[in-house]
């Protein structure tokens, strides 16, 4: 208990180390002291330092640690549901159904009404057809878990309906025009810096929502690990748990997907770092761990998007790299060929 109470206390300190840094990290380099004395109410020495802190880097770096959060926090549910070290929230479809809703707003213009067609492009309606395309996998997904018994079916059934999703998503691609494919790529490229203070507070609930609802299902988590006859003999609904994690995920990363588009690596790369650094698949350390790796890679990758002095990388490019080598080393070491 008293090393677990010192590791809480340490994550907690290197997220805010973290934090600072990356607000004092960018085309404008702000001392690591003026970022301090701002977020403390200070008055910081030059009026645009507490501005540019305050109004822009500040709500991207909390957009990147809840993004963080919820993508690893989905990524640890999805592994314990189907005891594979390669599995992740995006496996369920999840990303391939939001990216369908957005890509029948942007690419779809050809059979919409062209007035139509300039509210749907607005970043509220791109945020609404991504939550539709999402749910609309996960109640298809839902409707075949409670027709099967074992997870790994679940897991393809997800799996075809995420390539159903985007063989759809080629085809528009096909009779798009440049500019409407330009916008899908943009949106495909990921972005931490478009949210309006509404849709911060609205994510916010989203992620806030799904910590939750993995905190009530600790016990059930682990129980997981030893198999869901195991899980059965202790008097846990193995199809309704199923059903929750399934839900919470696609709150979690559906909700990650519709906000900031599609991040990759993240959900499965975060939970394998947390188990090694912590040395424990014991669900009460793993999920506060994986809060706190995924708020600190998420900023630290953010960071790396403005390596260039004038031009900001994509975020997707950049947890690919990061996550890329992680896949590779998993697939050694658990030999999944």
């Amino acid at each position: 208990m008293k090393k677990q109470k010192i590791s809480w206390w340490l994550g907690s300190i290197l997220v805010l180390f973290v934090l600072i840094l990356n607000l004092s990290w960018g085309s404008v380099q702000i001392p690591f002291k003026e970022v301090v004395r701002i977020l403390l109410g200070q008055e910081g020495t030059k009026a645009s330092w507490e501005y540019i802190v305050l109004h822009y880097r500040l709500p991207k770096a909390i957009v990147a640690m809840l993004v963080g959060i919820a993508l690893s926090l989905s990524g640890l549910l999805m592994q314990t549901l189907f005891r594979n070290p390669m599995a992740e929230s995006y496996v369920l479809g999840i990303s391939a159904g939001a990216g369908l809703g957005v890509a029948l707003v942007l690419m779809g213009g050809a059979v919409l009404p062209a007035f139509i067609t300039p509210y749907l492009t607005s970043s509220y309606a791109l945020l609404l057809t991504s939550v539709l395309g999402s749910t609309l996998l996960l109640l298809l997904v839902l409707g075949v878990s409670h027709r099967v018994k074992n997870s790994v079916t679940v897991l393809i059934v997800g799996l075809m309906f995420g390539s159903f999703a985007n063989a759809i998503i080629s085809i528009l691609t096909y009779f798009s025009e440049a500019e409407q494919l330009k916008k899908y790529t943009v949106w495909m490229s990921g972005s931490l810096g478009n949210l309006t203070k509404e849709m911060l507070w609205l994510f916010l609930i989203v992620v806030g929502i799904g910590v939750l609802l993995s905190v009530f299902l600790i016990r059930r988590l682990d129980a997981l690990l030893l198999g869901e006859a195991y899980a059965t003999s202790l008097g846990i609904n193995v199809k309704q748990t199923r059903n929750l994690i399934i839900i919470t995920t696609s709150l979690l990363a559906g909700g990650a997907t519709a906000f900031v588009g599609p991040i990759a690596f993240i959900g499965l790369a975060v939970p394998h770092m947390a188990r090694l650094l912590w040395k424990t698949n014991t669900h009460r350390t793993l999920i506060g761990a994986c809060i706190w790796m995924g708020s600190i890679v998420l900023l630290l990758c953010d960071m790396l998007t403005q390596i260039q002095p004038h031009a900001i990388l994509p975020i997707n490019a950049i947890t690919a790299i990061f996550g890329a080598p992680i896949v590779i080393a998993l697939l050694f070491k658990y030999r999944v060929f």
